[in-house]
């Protein structure tokens, strides 16, 4: 009986374990890796590394992101699954201008399934953007567009 209780327990575990996916992504305003975990059922925190302006001359940013991404139940157009969410980005500048800037975002996206932990996704983000550089400070607005690759891990 110990055994079985043991062995029901352990099951019950692994079952409600947070499913978690890595992936990368290029696009208008960031080319990047994630690490990504379930929060629950219908959403998922990711955490990325981005790397900005990579194919603008000039100055090179390093940066990472923290998103919120929530899917919209009920909703699913010929496969393609959407979801929004609400982001944190902060980068660091180098080169031909010194500086660092944070980028509070919205964001909206929809996600395929290709085959088995595979899926590919595109997103679109918009938001303020504060810049402080050398010599020069920056408020504006943000916004990108991204493609990636999902792999899920389990």
């Amino acid at each position: 009986m110990k055994n079985a209780l043991l062995g029901f327990l352990a099951l019950s575990a692994v079952s409600t374990a947070s499913a978690a996916s890595v992936g990368a992504y290029f696009g208008t305003d960031a080319t990047g890796v994630y690490y990504q975990t379930d929060r629950t059922a219908t959403s998922n925190l990711r955490y990325g590394a981005n790397v900005y302006n990579l194919f603008r001359g000039g100055t090179l940013s390093l940066g990472g992101e923290v998103a919120s991404l929530n899917t919209i139940s009920g909703q699913s157009f010929a496969g393609l699954q959407p979801y929004y969410g609400l982001g944190l980005g902060a980068s660091l500048s180098i080169g031909a201008n010194l500086g660092v800037a944070v980028y509070p975002h919205g964001l909206l996206g929809l996600r395929y399934n290709v085959s088995g932990p595979f899926t590919v996704f595109g997103e679109i983000n918009a938001g303020p953007t504060l810049a402080l550089g050398t010599g020069n400070f920056g408020l504006g607005l943000g916004f990108g567009a991204r493609l990636g690759l999902d792999y899920q891990l389990r």
